[in-house]
């Protein structure tokens, strides 16, 4: 593979090699916004994806952004990189792209599996990770490599930089990049669940750890404007969403085979999880898991400002199934809309706004591999 530097109409990204004795070139890239999605995605759509032998020398893509967490994930990229050289040089051809705003990560990752990358590592936190999650799709279906046999799959790696990461917690991992450039050298891969949600457009977005609506989803989207505070800018955000909270009425249809439409009363926040933490640490799905093949549901309803306070070390420590008012199940998919007629319920997935309801939100299982 040929690391190059890719750009874009939407984007300039500055990519280097690091590789010995690897050729640079510059094609054209433009950016592919996702057009509505081919609707009734199903799990075969990933069938005959599998692993090939790892290369003489894998190539490895670094999908950094150097703005995250204040600009702090550059400032430790920077000094995570002679080590990186040191471990890594030998086995593998090792490229950094920087992104430079919005969606461009989802940019860099489309290219490098077109271009037969053996891995992409998404180096930050959830939102880079998420970004380059959604980068392995496109018009509803995983993104192929053109030069590599049709068997090649690209694996997903990460490397938590910043202020970490809630994926990262499901897994068991520290907040420790060196750690992670162990297991990047090993190579070892495992398929995993993503979730797919779709809304009236059938306009399709990628998750792959939480995804979350009313309440909490609101938090998050206050959250993303005090990133500078570090974990503390979920309580902030919480705070703030707290302030002119209602509990709604929601309708949910629930699929593990086929379901029927049921009525969620004074609904405080519903919660989908392929893993199990949100929020900076708070273990919201506990039953998760990616690698079953379902989604965690966990419903919050009739909560009140003061249930949070008296409860929240249950949200942390995943012991508040068993309080009143909680109910969890695995499901498959499940569609959600507003019946109160008041509108506005947010919904989010790895801590990024996606809108309001109506939405549907699936399982496709053993989707993306990735580097454990």
């Amino acid at each position: 593979m040929v690391c190059h530097s890719f750009q874009s109409s939407y984007h300039q990204n500055q990519i280097v090699a690091l590789g010995r004795g690897m050729a640079m070139a510059k094609p054209s890239l433009v950016r592919s916004e996702l057009p509505p999605m081919a609707p009734n995605l199903s799990p075969e759509s990933f069938k005959g994806l599998s692993s090939s032998p790892p290369s003489r020398q894998r190539d490895l893509v670094f999908v950094v952004n150097p703005r995250g967490a204040n600009g702090r994930t550059g400032k430790e990229w920077k000094q995570l990189l002679p080590y990186l050289r040191s471990r890594l040089d030998k086995e593998c051809n090792i490229c950094e792209s920087l992104t430079s705003g919005p969606c461009h990560a989802i940019d860099i990752t489309r290219e490098a599996i077109r271009e037969g990358a053996d891995a992409v590592i998404a180096v930050g936190g959830d939102g880079t990770l998420h970004e380059v999650v959604n980068g392995f799709f496109w018009a509803g279906k995983p993104v192929a490599s053109h030069a590599i046999e049709p068997t090649h799959s690209t694996a997903l790696g990460l490397i938590p930089l910043g202020t970490g990461s809630d994926f990262a917690r499901t897994f068991g991992w520290k907040n420790d990049p060196h750690e992670a450039i162990e297991r990047i050298s090993r190579g070892v891969r495992s398929r995993i669940d993503v979730g797919v949600i779709s809304g009236e457009s059938e306009e399709q977005h990628y998750f792959i750890n939480v995804a979350d609506i009313h309440l909490s989803a609101k938090a998050g989207f206050y959250a993303s404007r005090y990133k500078r505070f570090g974990n503390l800018c979920y309580v902030i955000g919480a705070l703030q969403a707290f302030m002119g909270h209602h509990n709604q009425d929601l309708r949910i249809k629930v699929s593990v085979n086929e379901g029927d439409w049921e009525k969620c009363p004074q609904v405080t926040a519903l919660c989908i999880g392929n893993a199990k933490y949100f929020g900076g640490g708070m273990k919201i799905t506990p039953n998760a898991e990616p690698r079953s093949g379902n989604l965690e549901l966990v419903i919050l309803q009739n909560f009140k400002w003061y249930d949070f306070i008296l409860k929240l070390h249950k949200l942390y420590n995943g012991t508040h199934l068993s309080v009143k008012n909680v109910s969890s199940r695995s499901v498959l998919s499940i569609e959600v809309e507003d019946i109160s007629g008041k509108g506005g319920v947010f919904i989010q997935s790895d801590g990024e706004h996606l809108g309001f309801l109506p939405r549907k939100i699936s399982v496709l299982p053993a989707a993306i591999e990735m580097i454990c």
